[in-house]
């Protein structure tokens, strides 16, 4: 397991964890960030990622990224 934040562009991965506090969590599950879920590194932009998660792009910042390990 590594942190989303590690993964290189264009990989699809599977989410394995998601952690943080109980409000992170909900919103990331809120955003489609849910174990078992397929994801994928579309692009790094500014410090923060954009990934792909259920066919909807969402950009997440690399502290919110290190929660969701793949």
């Amino acid at each position: 397991m590594m942190p989303l934040a590690l993964a290189r562009t264009g990989e699809e991965h599977t989410i394995k964890k998601v952690g943080g506090k109980p409000e992170v969590k909900q919103h990331l599950k809120d955003l489609g960030f849910v174990e078992g879920s397929n994801i994928t590194v579309v692009n790094e932009l500014a410090g923060s990622l954009i990934i792909e998660v259920k066919n909807v792009r969402v950009a997440l910042n690399r502290d919110m990224a290190n929660k969701i390990m793949i």
